[in-house]
């Protein structure tokens, strides 16, 4: 009765002095700092969570230091940490304003099993430890790392109360003492933490985050006891159970990485929150050996960049060109799992030994080489290394002039297989016999046309195009020099060189001499699957890209594109295989990382879209495409101050693009500054919108926020008509279209989109 009596007091205060902001409905939990209650943010219309600091504790701290403090933490921006939205005080109430978590927390799923699946905690405990390591970046540590403060979102963990700890400690310094509360929990605090050492810094954290990992392993943390006092001690000096005599189910990798964790001397730690994910990661790869370091159960191999030697210049592009083919050749055979010469060549020149490279990438063996041209001879050495053991498993050298190219290549490759003893079948024996290009000149300039392809510039694809004609000149119409000529000219309007529709025509003329030459060619099906990504059907760029990647599934191009277009057409689960297939043998390109985080996006689960797309602006920061779809994904999770940081980002980063200019459109917007916001919609952006069926949703999204309806729709409609079906993104998930949700022309245009995506066959 008296503690009704005195939370009815304390909501009736908050609710007058808070009456123009929250409107607090009722008390969801009470824990040793603060109440917290749930509310109505009557601006945004939305559940929030509001944290009133018990009182006794509030007077101790006083307002002013506390808020200057807990202003760090709202700066701090990552998927699994719970932004901080307000704070203040009212009434003499301290508070502080977080989103309301429809889940539970660590705490509450722990009481109810006990024990979590050993990858369900490991994959909690990774994601908890990069929010640490982005926060301790920031100068910013938690201090009360325990299962109550970390929530299950949607199958993330995400931390709570990031800086409340930091606030109290720091502002209260010696008046915390006069409260009888202390920070942090005994059961999960390091010893420095706990003997109240004024040099507690990011270990220790890592310290509480190994007792969580524990405790969700074993069921207990590491250290009990009657009183906070005997768990102190034994934190300070017992030393860590050893937890796989309780379940010895958990790897002997797990254990030492929690140990570690665990030591009683920060220095015995690791050293940043970084090292702790990389040690559980390195660990779980090489206990891993039943599948094969390399996935889905095959022989792993990497075929390092040719080293070239030659003394004579202009001659990189026989190196590459080696490099490629051999990649080519072992991508045939299906019992082995290449990875793909987009990451190969990210190690070009690269310092790293065998072993730190085999334990990055996930696999078994590394090929290495050299190349060196003297006027018509090649010199040619390679040899395979086990990258576990740095054991050479083969090698050999060749000499021999320009003209035995095909041969010595096809001879390392099937002394390769040889050597991991593959055996092929008559399909693989008889595509790594084939000569596609059978002429050496003929070869040199396909490969520099394709060495100049992948600059991505007008002038690399003018002098590719100059190469393959050169080619063709010499064998005429062959599939080969086809399919790489139609591939230039679709760079010109993939790249963004052009949107001269004439070169999607030249491409087309490309992919039917192809099939006259030969019918049914994987090699023009991927080029028709790509035409038709710019002015195709859905079903028949699924159907061309399919066929496409039967012939060769590690096509990097059709894994990527077919899974881009499944996505945009409602049917990301269909995406999901090609993308796990892309990471796998395409680990290092920085773009890549974020598709997970894409089709996550495309079925509505946006809290689970962030981790991906902000590790892919992570590995490349300056990524305008990943900044633009990050900042709507912060948009569309209600984290709109955060949002508006990462659009100032893209603006400052890559202002002359156009991704940018969408990007202050959103901006504005979620601002409220409607003019400025319509204003900033240029001719410019229009053009490039209606050309992309991304730009146009984004635009509807920006006039749907600025409740400007009959634009919201008309670019709906062009995101539609460019094959944007995914009828229950747009029709019910998507958060920003809410505002055209009523209207006949948004239902009638879903009408439409339903029939769409419903006939569309994956």
């Amino acid at each position: 009765m008296f503690h009704n009596s005195v939370m009815s007091e304390t909501v009736e205060r908050m609710n007058a002095a808070l009456a123009d902001r929250y409107t607090i409905e009722r008390e969801l939990g009470a824990g040793g700092m603060a109440t917290v209650y749930l509310a109505e943010d009557l601006k945004h219309r939305r559940k929030v969570a509001v944290k009133v600091l018990r009182p006794e504790l509030a007077a101790a701290l006083g307002p002013g230091r506390f808020l200057r403090e807990i202003e760090i933490a709202a700066g701090l921006t990552h998927p699994h940490i719970l932004p901080l939205h307000d704070s203040g005080e009212a009434d003499g109430f301290l508070f502080y304003v977080m989103p309301y978590v429809e889940g539970e927390s660590l705490r509450d799923r722990l009481d109810r099993e006990k024990q979590l699946p050993v990858e369900e905690a490991l994959q909690i405990a990774r994601e908890v430890a990069d929010a640490l390591g982005c926060a301790h970046k920031a100068g910013v540590i938690h201090r009360d790392i325990k299962p109550e403060n970390l929530l299950l979102q949607e199958g993330h963990a995400v931390i709570t109360d990031f800086g409340i700890a930091r606030a109290v400690d720091v502002a209260g310094g010696e008046q915390l003492t006069l409260t009888g509360m202390s920070v942090g929990t005994p059961s999960y605090s390091s010893p420095e933490q706990s003997y109240g050492q004024d040099d507690v810094d990011g270990r220790s954290d890592l310290y509480s985050l190994g007792c969580v990992l524990y405790e969700m392993l074993a069921g207990e943390p590491p250290f009990t006891g009657p009183t906070a006092q005997a768990i102190v001690s034994q934190h300070a000096a017992a030393p860590v159970p050893t937890i796989r005599t309780i379940r010895d189910t958990v790897p002997v990798h797990v254990e030492d990485t929690i140990c570690r964790a665990l030591a009683k001397v920060p220095a015995d730690r690791f050293s940043n929150a970084k090292d702790f994910v990389d040690a559980l990661n390195a660990n779980l790869a090489a206990a891993d050996s039943a599948v094969g370091r390399g996935g889905s159960g095959r022989t792993s191999i990497l075929v390092l960049p040719f080293e070239n030697f030659s003394p004579e210049s202009d001659t990189e592009y026989l190196s590459d060109g080696l490099t490629d083919e051999i990649i080519t050749d072992l991508s045939g055979v299906g019992t082995l799992g290449v990875i793909s010469r987009t990451s190969a060549m990210q190690l070009k020149g690269t310092s790293k030994n065998i072993k730190t490279i085999g334990r990055e990438l996930n696999v078994q063996y590394v090929l290495e080489g050299t190349l060196r041209k003297t006027n018509s001879t090649l010199r040619i050495s390679a040899r395979l290394v086990d990258t576990a053991t740095d054991e050479l498993i083969w090698s050999n050298k060749f000499m021999g002039p320009l003209e035995n190219v095909f041969e010595i290549e096809e001879t390392i490759a099937r002394a390769i297989i040889e050597a991991l003893e593959v055996d092929l079948s008559a399909t693989e024996q008889q595509k790594l016999a084939e000569r596609p290009i059978p002429n050496v000149q003929a070869f040199e300039y396909y490969l520099r046309a394709k060495q100049e392809t992948l600059r991505f510039t007008e002038d690399g694809l003018g002098r590719a195009l100059k190469y393959l004609q050169q080619g063709i000149d010499i064998l005429g119409d062959n599939v080969l020099l086809q399919s790489a000529m139609g591939y230039a000219y679709w760079q010109y309007l993939n790249a963004g060189v052009s949107s001269d529709p004439v070169y999607l025509k030249k491409a087309q003329e490309c992919a039917d001499k192809i099939f006259a030459s030969e019918p049914d060619s994987p090699h023009g099906h991927r080029l028709l699957g790509l035409i038709g990504l710019h002015a195709g059907e859905p079903q028949q760029v699924i159907a061309h890209l399919t066929r496409a990647l039967d012939s060769d599934p590690n096509d990097t191009d059709a894994l990527l594109w077919l899974a881009l277009h499944l996505g945009f057409a409602g049917k990301s689960s269909a995406g999901r295989p090609l993308v796990e297939r892309l990471l796998e043998i395409d680990p290092l390109t920085p773009f890549y990382q974020m598709l997970p985080g894409f089709l996550s996006l495309m079925e509505g689960d946006f809290a689970g879209a962030c981790a991906p797309f902000l590790k892919a602006h992570r590995l490349e920061p300056g990524n305008p495409i990943v900044l633009l779809t990050y900042g709507q994904i912060l948009a569309m999770n209600q984290r709109e101050d955060e949002a508006i940081k990462v659009f100032d980002e893209l603006l400052h980063d890559a202002p002359d693009t156009f991704f940018a200019q969408l990007g202050n459109v959103y901006k504005l917007a979620l601002s409220g500054e409607r003019e400025a916001a319509l204003e900033a919609v240029s001719d410019e952006l229009r053009a490039a919108a209606r050309e992309d069926l991304q730009y146009s949703w984004s635009l509807a999204e920006c006039f749907a926020i600025l409740d400007d309806s009959d634009q919201a729709i008309e670019w709906l409609e062009n995101a539609v008509a460019q094959n944007f079906w995914n009828y229950p993104l747009l029709a019910e998930h998507d958060p920003l279209l809410a505002n055209v949700r009523n209207e006949p022309r948004f239902e009638e245009l879903m009408n439409r989109v339903k029939e769409l995506w419903e006939a569309l066959e994956v």
